[in-house]
């Protein structure tokens, strides 16, 4: 290859023909010939050149005129625009620790050989936090630091390894796949023409029909075979050799090597065979092989494109443009990814929200179902929270922008999928490397049969051989876990449940106890002001003035209905601090000039100043000064109203619940009767709820579900936790599970889910190593032809592949217990 590439003049630079420095330059190999280059970044883009495969570069570009010649690909240049920032802001979004994150859609993966492949050269480059592969649909999820690594040069690693990798595009998804399967059919059709009419002609040969007709006429019917199995062999079964050649170049064998070998050894046997007119041909073997495995995997690409669907439409769902208002109060129409925080924008009815933002109507019913589940529209007041991409149903909207593109809710919906995808449990991860080990003890135990076999039978040797490597390639033990953990993670996304992270799946199993925070849990979190008590000589504007002003400072639940208080005069607070789970003191500016500390809070927030409050049973938020108890309140809420049948669910699978919350304990026996919780503990400050957590964790794993800020610890302390998607923010960075609908009952279906694809898991595992582990004495005893191993190994991967598939049915809505 080196010839055909033009040599630069004496004395310049092999890439940019400029001249080369006295000491001689750097040294490059391209093209498999060593080139003189000017500086180290002509030395490394030519590396990269070399590669990535893009000599072609070097050959056809103008070098006339040297001050002009392009010193970049064309495909490299594309790659270098994703470092615009303007750019990555479309796609790319900061991670829990606040560097750049991003999913990459990657063409080229076939197994979970090469999802390794790409996780491990990724790791090497500096700068890349982590990157995590799921081959199952074929992305990666990977945190880089800008100033250490530019995305370009993640995509020209993962380009060099020969896989071409793009941030990942919800739009053009559809597209993608709709490409892929023209590239699936077209392979299949051939393949399938070709089988059909080798099968005629073998089926023939094998049952004698030609046996009165001379040798001549049966070697024409094998080169008739030899036709019609080459277009197979060459271009049928391409996708296996290119699979093969990476994995290779990797050192990390993979199924399809296996595959490779089996094709190319029937294929070349039989044409040596047909030339001279003499042996066994196999053309019908490489025909059906090549068939069936290509049926495989385009229902494999089907199952993708299944499983990422929601996703995909959710982000889909969208809209090109948004009506933005003017200084000047008019209207105007630009794309939505041109909108900023603090924008106003008008929705009409039916149409999609643009941008997550605060709703400025006084009421707006809104169906959020593509993110709940939940079909009843939902009604919203002046101030509340609503989201891109569910549509207005009723009257015209106005919202202020507080979140656009890669920053709204859906978009983290969106990204949470794909965490959870590339997050393998370890079920899953024992099985890869299960299936990866195989493959090396296959190629072995393929090479020591043919060994024996040339003492037993030199003839019979090569085929018994094939029949091996054919019948025991492990291409169902290979797709039985992705298939399995991506089939429940799309089953509990239609339920409106993101799985952050997969290991849950496993460790539910093994869950004996369920922790319950109450409030916004087990209750509705929708306070009122039930009862209040003033002291005398105070007047009642007064004291709700006091207490919104320092509830302001608060995202308890208990401190929403304060924020409703008709207060008409104002109070000047300074020094505010949030004692969490507790309550908030600051320092109150009296009309004479002086600070009077001042609290609010559960009653034992205030002990230190008024001991009696120790005994407080009737009210449970306390306003005090250290001279008086100002007021006292008593805020209540309703339960949820399935609480009750999934607790009694919860029961019937041998769960024990306990209660934890900060609330009195008066109102947590009132709960816990309620809803016959026999465990709970009051007054629980965020290290009280991880001191219970921690003490039951040292029996068995426990499972832990909050909303609160202050769940926030407790929820990453437990094996599992769950939450809400009204919950805290920090709650739902800590919690495993979260729950978009803010149903309680969605624990149900969790469990439900979970179970289902734990036993579909472990049936898929168990089938796939009985089947792989029972032939291989058979095929080694050369009781099995290749044309029958085709078809077994065929089908085990199928039914592998159609069990995974019933976790895609929509479950059967629950009986009343």
């Amino acid at each position: 290859m080196g010839a055909n590439l033009p040599e630069s003049p004496n004395g310049s630079c092999f890439h940019c023909l400029q001249p080369l420095p006295p000491n001689g330059g750097y040294s490059v190999t391209v093209a498999d010939k060593q080139r003189y280059v000017c500086c180290y970044g002509c030395q490394a883009v030519a590396q990269t050149i070399e590669a990535q495969g893009l000599q072609h570069f070097y050959q056809f570009r103008d070098t006339s005129n040297p001050l002009q010649i392009p010193l970049l690909p064309e495909e490299l240049q594309q790659l270098e625009a994703y470092d615009q920032e303007e750019l990555q802001q479309q796609f790319t979004h900061l991670d829990d620790n606040g560097h750049t994150s991003t999913t990459l859609s990657v063409e080229g993966m076939t197994c979970a050989a090469c999802a390794w492949l790409i996780e491990q050269q990724l790791q090497t480059l500096p700068g890349v936090d982590y990157a995590r592969v799921n081959a199952t649909t074929e992305r990666v999820n990977v945190a880089w630091r800008p100033e250490q690594v530019k995305l370009s040069d993640v995509l020209k690693k993962i380009s060099g390894l020969g896989y071409r990798a793009l941030p990942f595009q919800a739009a053009t998804q559809e597209q993608d796949f709709k490409r892929r399967r023209r590239y699936f059919v077209r392979r299949i059709g051939i393949a399938g023409l070709a089988t059909m009419q080798v099968m005629m002609i073998a089926v023939a040969l094998y049952f004698g029909m030609v046996d009165e007709l001379d040798d001549n006429l049966r070697q024409f019917f094998w080169w008739i075979s030899l036709l019609f199995a080459t277009p197979v062999l060459l271009y049928s079964a391409q996708p296996f050799y290119l699979s093969a050649l990476r994995s290779i170049q990797a050192k990390q064998l993979n199924m399809d090597v296996p595959v490779s070998l089996a094709l190319l050894s029937a294929y070349g046997a039989s044409a040596y065979a047909t030339v001279i007119n003499q042996g066994e041909v196999y053309f019908e073997s490489v025909s059906m092989f090549t068939f069936l495995l290509l049926v495989g995997r385009y229902l494999e690409l089907l199952a993708k494109q299944r499983a990422i669907a929601t996703a995909s439409n959710l982000v889909k769902l969208l809209p090109a443009t948004a009506q933005r208002e003017t200084a000047n109060g008019d209207i105007e129409s630009i794309a939505v990814s041109k909108l900023a925080d603090g924008d106003i924008v008008r929705v009409l009815p039916g149409q999609t929200l643009p941008a997550d933002g605060e709703l400025l109507s006084p009421v707006g019913t809104i169906n959020e179902s593509m993110l709940t589940g939940e079909s009843v529209p939902v009604v919203h007041e002046q101030g509340a929270r609503v989201f891109a991409g569910t549509l207005n149903q009723t009257q015209p909207l106005r919202l202020r922008v507080t979140a656009v593109q890669q920053a709204t809710v859906m978009a983290k919906i969106a990204a949470l999928q794909d965490q959870a995808l590339a997050n393998k449990p370890k079920l899953a991860e024992r099985a890869e490397k299960l299936a990866n080990q195989f493959v090396q003890q296959l190629l072995i135990l393929a090479a020591l049969t043919f060994f024996v076999w040339t003492f037993i039978d030199p003839s019979e040797a090569f085929w018994v051989t094939l029949a091996v490597l054919v019948a025991t390639c492990p291409c169902a033990l290979a797709l039985a876990a992705p298939t399995a953990v991506t089939g429940v993670v799309h089953r509990l996304n239609k339920q409106g449940i993101i799985l952050r992270n997969t290991d849950a799946i496993q460790t539910l199993a093994t869950v004996k106890t369920v922790m319950v925070d109450k409030t916004g849990t087990l209750t509705t979190g929708q306070f009122s002001i039930a009862d209040m008590q003033l002291e005398d000589n105070l007047e009642q504007t007064q004291a709700w003035a006091l207490a919104k002003a320092l509830e302001s400072h608060s995202e308890h639940p208990l401190a929403k209905p304060f924020q409703h208080l008709d207060a008409k005069s104002s109070v000047q607070l300074t020094n505010v601090s949030v004692a969490l789970g507790r309550g908030i003191e600051a320092d109150w500016q009296q009309t004479d000039g002086n600070l009077l500390k001042v609290r609010i809070g559960a009653p034992g927030f205030s002990a230190d100043w008024h001991p009696e409050l120790i005994n407080e049973a009737n009210y449970n938020v306390i306003l005090a000064t250290p001279k008086q108890v100002i007021a006292r309140f008593l805020v209540t809420d309703t339960l949820r109203p399935d609480v009750a049948e999934t607790l009694h669910f919860l029961r019937q699978q041998g769960l024990e619940i306990i209660m934890l919350t900060g609330d009195q304990p008066h109102n947590a026996r009132r709960v816990a009767e309620q809803l016959e919780i026999s465990r709970y503990h009051a007054q629980c400050l965020p290290e009280d709820k991880l001191h219970w957590v921690k003490q039951i964790q040292q029996q068995h794993p426990v499972m832990m579900i909050g909303d609160g800020m202050n769940d926030g610890p407790v929820l990453a302390q437990a094996d599992v936790s769950m939450t809400f998607g009204h919950a805290a923010d920090l709650a739902r960075q800590a919690a495993d599970i979260v729950a978009m609908r803010n149903d309680f009952g969605a624990l149900a279906e969790l469990l439900r889910a979970t179970a289902k694809s734990r036993a579909i898991l472990k049936q898929n595992i168990s089938w796939a190593l009985f089947y792989n582990i029972a032939i291989v004495p058979i095929a080694v005893m050369g009781w099995v032809t290749p044309y029958i191993a085709a078809i077994g190994m065929s089908l085990s991967s199928l039914l592998v592949l159609v069990n995974s598939l019933r976790l895609y049915r929509q479950p059967p809505t629950p009986k009343e217990p």
